[in-house]
């Protein structure tokens, strides 16, 4: 006889996050309270001859706090951001890392563009020199999307499922789900989730404003991000990271761990219509929401 499986229960017990308004939890929660904004002008590169000269950057944020100066050469700034944020979530969630089975920890997290800016770095050095190739042995290692989750688990000697998800501005979203997915199932306790993201250079900026993506409010940054109005004029280049602790309810519950939510489904869609443009009909969004 066919045993019907029982799908475990999924709940939030840590948090993490870097953004352009706080960088830890209780100072973002606090600027969001205050309905602090975070767009200025760029300050990671001069924008003079760019459509868009705002964004949305990490501001105040002191990297070689949490990172040694040997590990900071090695990583993407995007890298830098997970494993910070991810941090905060570890520590928030209360885990025992010594008493933890670390085979049944996990990582999935995402960017929809990785280490796009150690890409320009590199390729403009070597279109600067004389021909000879000469590329930081961590080129790859830092671009590729993948290796925030690697670097997580290495810190950590986290052994479960470990890989990135990439769906554009649904990427992190898409982490979670996918977490979740392995808690539900049995295949895991706990899992880190979540995105990060650090595109505010020459080459992403010039990129979106090519395709016209971007918003280019240059005199009113504050006002620029608009999604749902009439007057939208594109998205607003940013940067960040934030990480969740997911783990199997009856587990947090044995350890007596805080928990901040329930997450209790997902849906994914596909309009199927164009490479930025939602379908006018909002097909998609209904269908996920029904």
């Amino acid at each position: 006889m066919a045993k019907t499986l029982v799908q475990q229960r999924v709940v939030v017990t840590g948090l993490g996050v870097l953004s352009p308004i706080a960088n830890s939890v209780p100072a973002y929660w606090d600027a969001l309270a205050k309905g602090q904004n975070g767009c200025a002008p760029i300050t990671r590169f001069n924008p003079e001859k760019f459509k868009t000269r705002f964004a949305c950057e990490v501001k105040g944020l002191d990297v070689g706090a949490f990172l040694d100066r040997k590990e900071i050469k090695k990583l993407d700034l995007f890298s830098q951001f997970a494993l910070i944020s991810a941090d905060e979530a570890v520590r928030d969630s209360g885990l025992n890392l010594d008493a933890v089975d670390k085979t049944r920890v996990g990582v999935i997290w995402g960017s929809g563009i990785g280490g796009i800016q150690t890409f320009q770095d590199e390729v403009t050095n070597f279109l600067n020199g004389n021909g000879t190739p000469r590329f930081n042995p961590f080129f790859i290692p830092k671009m590729i999307i993948d290796l925030a989750a690697g670097h997580i688990s290495i810190r950590y000697g986290f052994m479960g499922p470990n890989y990135a998800t990439v769906s554009a501005c649904a990427t992190s979203s898409n982490s979670l789900a996918e977490a979740a997915h392995y808690i539900r199932l049995g295949k895991a306790d706990v899992m880190v989730a979540g995105g990060s993201e650090a595109p505010i250079g020459e080459v992403a900026v010039g990129g979106f404003n090519a395709m016209r993506a971007l918003s280019t409010r240059n005199d009113d940054p504050e006002r620029a991000s608009r999604p749902f109005d009439i007057g939208r004029d594109g998205f607003v280049p940013s940067e960040a990271g934030a990480a969740l602790v997911l783990e199997r309810m009856s587990s947090a519950r044995r350890r007596g761990a805080q928990t901040y939510a329930e997450l209790l489904g997902y849906a994914t869609t596909c309009d199927a219509f164009h490479v930025t443009a939602p379908d006018p009909e909002g097909s998609g969004a209904a269908r996920a929401i029904g």
